[in-house]
């Protein structure tokens, strides 16, 4: 895919790339937040922001990495009209990203962690052919199951940008499966309802609407976006649709819950070692 540039700048050059994932990448290692990217890239450049992420990919692959799945962002109205944008993004899903119910997340995984909740979609077929019309991508479908996404960025106090955010892989963190595991035949992701707590204090609602209009949508849209990418969905994969609610902010020690109806809870407790 090679996407246009929204505005009349020049064209990023290769060294521009190299040097904002070199940014990325550096902060990820020595956990020091950086200065955003879009000197070196533009705020609006998607085609430059794609190919940043790409290169942070495949260095992660290369040092023994795997892909899982794929997280869909700026899913939200509200959001994208505050980035100036007209589209969601999405970022790359690792192997060392996933986190169990049972144990608990060091803070010191992270650098500014936030906790959205969401419904992931675990894939039974490629997405790889076909018109990926509404049949196919319900059909695609194995399970739901509701998740923690723990969204985290790279740039000093979340100044960012869309390509700022697209090339920092989305401002991706970690995340975390519930054990429920319900099909499309049993569960309707648009008529979720979404409470999530810190503790025991409410911290967000939302419902299934708020993706999109429909988690499905959001899985669509990513299908045919990574095909045009070149990296299709496949079998097994993991996808994060979306924000169901508002994100919060993870300042300290705590566990997070998110009830979503019909798909049961997860939790994610924080601790400082």
């Amino acid at each position: 895919m090679s996407p246009s540039n929204s505005t009349s700048a020049p064209p990023v050059t290769a060294a521009n790339r190299v040097a904002a994932a070199e940014r990325l990448s550096t902060a990820a290692y020595t956990r020091t937040p950086c200065a955003p990217v879009r000197d070196l890239i533009g705020s609006d450049d998607v085609e430059a922001a794609y190919a940043v992420q790409e290169r942070i990919v495949a260095d992660r692959v290369a040092g023994g990495a795997t892909v899982v799945g794929r997280k869909i962002g700026l899913t939200s109205p509200a959001v994208q009209k505050q980035l100036g944008v007209d589209q969601p993004d999405f970022g790359v899903l690792f192997d060392d990203m996933r986190c169990q119910e049972v144990g608990p997340i060091p803070l010191s995984r992270l650098l500014q962690p936030k906790v959205e909740a969401e419904i992931a979609f675990v894939l039974g077929r490629d997405l790889v052919d076909g018109p990926l019309d509404d049949a196919q991508i319900r059909a695609a479908v194995d399970y739901a199951v509701a998740a923690l996404e723990i969204v985290d960025s790279r740039i000093a106090g979340w100044d960012i940008t869309f390509g700022d955010t697209v090339a920092d892989n989305g401002s991706s963190g970690l995340f975390v499966l519930g054990a429920d595991r319900r099909t499309l035949d049993s569960f309707d992701p648009v008529a979720a309802q979404m409470q999530m707590f810190i503790d025991d204090t409410e911290v967000s609602t939302g419902t299934g609407t708020a993706c999109l209009g429909d988690p499905l949508r959001a899985l669509a849209w990513l299908a045919r976006t990574a095909r045009e990418f070149g990296q299709p969905l496949l079998a097994g994969q993991v996808i994060l649709s979306g924000a169901l609610g508002p994100m919060a902010v993870i300042g300290t020690t705590g566990t997070v819950r998110a009830d979503i109806t019909g798909l049961g809870s997860v939790t994610a407790t924080f601790t400082q070692e």
